[in-house]
């Protein structure tokens, strides 16, 4: 992630985003760089519009934040606090039962 966000930095700042500029902004954050990768993402990124995937991702992302909310919104808090109780529950039978297997050892 820190080579795209290193291309992301140079594309920012106005200059080329080449292997010579990425390996030094990745050095310069204190990365062990990987030529491997660095050659990858400079494949990857030609001919890519980096303004217009930048721009694209975000509305993607601007759309599916309330379609995710209007999901996982309508949950029933009682139900929640049941859930919650069953799993304390469930730890103290597991405490309970590992402290029997513990004695045994000892008995």
């Amino acid at each position: 992630m820190e080579y795209v966000y290193a291309a992301m930095l140079l594309h920012k700042a106005g200059q080329k985003v080449e292997e010579a500029s990425l390996t030094k902004v990745v050095e310069a954050a204190g990365v062990k760089t990987d030529p491997a990768r660095i050659k990858a993402l400079i494949a990857a990124l030609d001919g890519v519009d980096i303004d217009k995937a930048i721009k694209d991702a975000s509305q993607v992302q601007v759309a599916a934040a309330p379609a995710a909310a209007a999901e996982g919104g309508g949950e029933d808090p009682a139900k929640k606090a049941e859930e919650t109780k069953k799993k304390e529950e469930d730890s103290k039978k597991g405490e309970q039962q590992a402290a029997a297997g513990l004695s045994a050892l000892f008995g």
